[in-house]
This record gives C-alpha cells, sequence and structure tokens, in this order.
C-alpha cells in the first residue's frame, strides 16, 4: 500500500478495501483531520461555480454565494457526516453484520475525501461549462465514486456477529 495521503486516495478508486483497511487504526483526530481537509476541496470546488453564477446574476455577489457556502461544508456538513454515521452504525445493529461507531466514522469520513478530487472536476466543468451533460456526467461519477467507496468501506470494517 502507498504511503502518504494522496496516494491512498488515488488508489481508492481502484482498490478502495485494501486501502480502508490500512486505514482501520487511525486515531479519532486524523479523522477529524480526514473530514475537515475533505470539506476544505469541497468549498474549494464550489468557487468556479459560485463565480460563474455571479457573473450571471450579480444581484448576489461572490463573497455572499461563497459565504454561504462556507456556512454549509464547514459547519453544517461535519455534524450531518457524524450524524450520517452514528445512522449507519444503528442501522447496522439491525443486521447480522455490526459496524463500530469509529469504523462508520472512517468509512464516510474516507469516502468523502476519497470522492474530493472528482468534486474539483465536477466544481470546474460547472464553473467553466455550466449546466449539461458534462456536469451531469461529472456529478454521477462523483456520486457513484462516493457510495462504491463508502460501500466498500463499510464492508470491509463490518464484522459478523
Amino acid at each position: 500500500m502507498p504511503a502518504g495521503i494522496v496516494p491512498r486516495v488515488l488508489q481508492s478508486w481502484v482498490a478502495p478495501r485494501r486501502v480502508v483497511r490500512g486505514l482501520s487504526a487511525m486515531s479519532e483526530g486524523s479523522k477529524l483531520a480526514v473530514l475537515m481537509v475533505a470539506m476544505l476541496i469541497f468549498l474549494i470546488a464550489q468557487a468556479p461555480a459560485n463565480a460563474r453564477l455571479a457573473q450571471l446574476d450579480p444581484s448576489v455577489p461572490f463573497q455572499a454565494r461563497m459565504g454561504g457556502a462556507l456556512l454549509g461544508v464547514m459547519f453544517m456538513m461535519p455534524i450531518l457526516a457524524y450524524a450520517l454515521a452514528a445512522l449507519v452504525t444503528g442501522l447496522s445493529r439491525l443486521t447480522p453484520w455490526y459496524l463500530a461507531p469509529e469504523d462508520s466514522r472512517l468509512a464516510l469520513f474516507w469516502a468523502l475525501l476519497a470522492v474530493a478530487p472528482a468534486m474539483l472536476l465536477a466544481g470546474l466543468v460547472a464553473g467553466l461549462v455550466g449546466q449539461g451533460p458534462g456536469l451531469t456526467l461529472a456529478q454521477a461519477a462523483c456520486g457513484i465514486g462516493f457510495l462504491v467507496i463508502w460501500g466498500a468501506g463499510i464492508s470491509t470494517l463490518s464484522r459478523r456477529r
């Protein structure tokens, strides 16, 4: 397994189970750092689309658009991510497979970071091209990539009761 975050992010698109298994000993502080870096990249990814929208509709300036994105991505999304990880842990109790809370957080937070490069691409497409099939394709790649990586992480970290 490659060392470093960037090679692991790229490897997550090829072999997500192996990457998540290698990260299973990650501390809670590191998991929080992974989540916050992912959220920062998501915020940066929104800048091109917000710049385009501010040019098309100057009644809402770019700074206001990015301020709203900052509030949503850096403050609200981490709370929602922790809540979703807790929900998945709770739902796992209804199945024969148990997912510990710390493993649920790792699977979700790592999937968010692993999909961040695709989010940057989608943000560039949104800013340069706007609505259309290119943006739909880029967003679909983000969504499918996230679900596959997250699902692989959940299945790798789950334990049979």
